[in-house]
């Protein structure tokens, strides 16, 4: 039987990550130059890392899983900023 608990964190989790890919794509498709600050990816980075290890040391699967896609998704976010910048 699922838990309605991880029901819920596992459908939080998926509507997060839809959110910020899609973030993702919308910047690269308006092609803007300056794109979001380098301090928010480097914010969101050293959270996510701290998330992922305090994740793992809970033994909570939906937010190890959640924290390393976000963490995932702001060095993707990063690195094509970084393209985006250097082709402008």
């Amino acid at each position: 039987m699922t838990n309605p608990a991880d029901v819920i964190g596992w459908s939080s989790s998926a509507i997060l990550l839809v959110t910020l890919i899609r973030q993702i794509v919308k910047d690269q498709q308006d092609g803007k130059k300056e794109g979001a600050s380098r301090w928010l990816f480097a914010g969101q980075t050293l959270a996510s890392i701290g998330f992922v290890v305090y994740s793992i040391m809970a033994k909570n699967w939906v937010f190890i899983v959640t924290n390393s896609l976000i963490l995932t998704t702001s060095v993707i976010g990063f690195v094509l900023q970084v393209h985006r910048k250097g082709r402008g």
